[in-house]
């Protein structure tokens, strides 16, 4: 991210975005939550990427430099909020659970004009109410600053199913395990399983955008078989793959 582009105000609207389609690098002033409508939509940063398909929504802090990825045709609804104006305290990108009644008051505050009529901003101020109590998901992917790791990281991007231990991924990079474990609880706050996890969930969430079946994904990311995959899907995001793009 070399050129940042500067838009102070975050907008509040709804725009649409082709699979694969790109919003680059840039930062507001304001604080602002993004949610997919329709699609997986990741959100990265220098400190990593933020995955949400339909059921999750993303907090981004004012000043936090950042860049969209749509997966999937994207139907992305945009709510910026100012500096004052701050329901969630919290200073990183965060993924936040979306109920249904959530979606239905972003949908709708996104889609429709800014009048500053009274019905509207009672209209925000449920919609605020319900962003204080939604459930925060942990759907970061932290990306490394050291180079061992960032290296060992890059082998499993490139190929999510590469089932190998961290002593076999170690050997290639002139590692032993013990360090590399380190690594990871020091440098991304988190195991090997756990990183791998993640990993694997970010990449299935844009394969099943994509109309990917869910025993090529299971597949592709590694899982032992497409059961173990579901119920990993499931416990993660409260519904099976099957019905993920429904």
């Amino acid at each position: 991210m070399t050129e940042v582009r500067h838009t102070p105000v975050a907008p509040t609207r709804t725009q649409r975005l082709a699979s694969g389609g790109e919003i680059e690098a840039h930062r507001h002033d304001d604080h602002q939550i993004v949610y997919a409508g329709r699609g997986v939509l990741t959100v990265t940063t220098s400190a990593g990427s933020w995955v949400a398909p339909a059921t999750r929504a993303i907090w981004i802090p004012a000043g936090t430099v950042h860049a969209h990825q749509a997966h999937g045709e994207l139907e992305l609804h945009l709510v910026g909020l100012p500096p004052s104006e701050d329901p969630l305290h919290l200073d990183t990108p965060t993924v936040l659970a979306v109920s249904p009644l959530l979606r239905e008051l972003i949908i709708t505050y996104t889609r429709t004009e800014d009048d500053s009529s009274p019905q509207r901003a009672r209209l925000r101020a449920v919609l605020l109410d319900q962003l204080r109590i939604s459930v925060q998901q942990p759907l970061h992917l932290p990306t490394p600053s050291n180079p061992l790791l960032r290296t060992v990281c890059d082998l499993l991007r490139t190929d999510p199913s590469d089932s190998r231990t961290l002593a076999e991924l170690g050997r290639e990079v002139g590692a032993s395990d013990r360090t590399l474990s380190r690594l990871f609880n020091k440098d991304l706050g988190m195991t090997f399983p756990q990183w791998r996890t993640q990993l694997r969930l970010h990449r299935a969430l844009v394969l099943l955008a994509e109309q990917t079946p869910v025993t090529k994904v299971a597949n592709q990311c590694g899982w032992s078989s497409p059961s173990a995959f579901i119920d990993v899907f499931r416990r993660a995001f409260g519904h099976t793959p099957g019905t993920h793009s429904r």
